[in-house]
């Protein structure tokens, strides 16, 4: 599988990036939701104006201009390439880590009722903060992770009762 990121912004561009090229980004977070990049000697504003991080979809502000993207990993893309993606969030019962990370805010408590896209914890990874949401509807049963733990990629996150 290869390990490169399809990211697409808006309808006309798509681009293949790998986790070195993401990682070597002169990126510097500059306050909440914002940074700068700088690229080919060239300054970039960037701001994350909105995101649902099980979707892969942001709305972001580069010098001012808005722009949808979508970024999967090559996981989604299997996923969805073997047509398991349909419904999927339905049924699933817990939320691991995505990515290595820093847990940077958790939202909910145990036995919390949250919907459907809930925003549910902060994990900070790749110099780029994530919201993450609640895939369905739902009691929270145990939250596994405390704020400022680091996590790895795959470790429970959340269950749902």
């Amino acid at each position: 599988m290869d390990d490169s990121y399809s990211v697409k912004v808006g309808e006309d561009f798509d681009f293949k990036l790998s986790k070195d090229t993401i990682s070597s980004l002169d990126l510097i977070k500059t306050g909440e939701n914002s940074y700068h990049l700088l690229k080919n000697g060239i300054s970039y504003h960037l701001k994350i104006l909105d995101s649902d991080f099980n979707r892969g979809t942001y709305t972001l502000s580069v010098n001012g201009t808005e722009f949808e993207t979508s970024i999967q990993a090559p996981l989604d893309e299997l996923i969805q390439k073997m047509g398991f993606a349909v419904n999927a969030g339905k049924n699933i019962d817990s939320i691991s880590a995505p990515m290595p990370g820093l847990i940077l805010d958790i939202l909910v408590k145990e036995g919390q009722e949250v919907n459907e896209e809930d925003q549910l914890l902060i994990l900070e990874a790749m110099k780029m903060e994530n919201i993450i949401t609640s895939p369905r509807s739902g009691v929270i049963k145990t939250v596994s992770v405390s704020k400022g733990e680091a996590v790895d990629k795959k470790q429970l996150l959340i269950e749902f009762q």
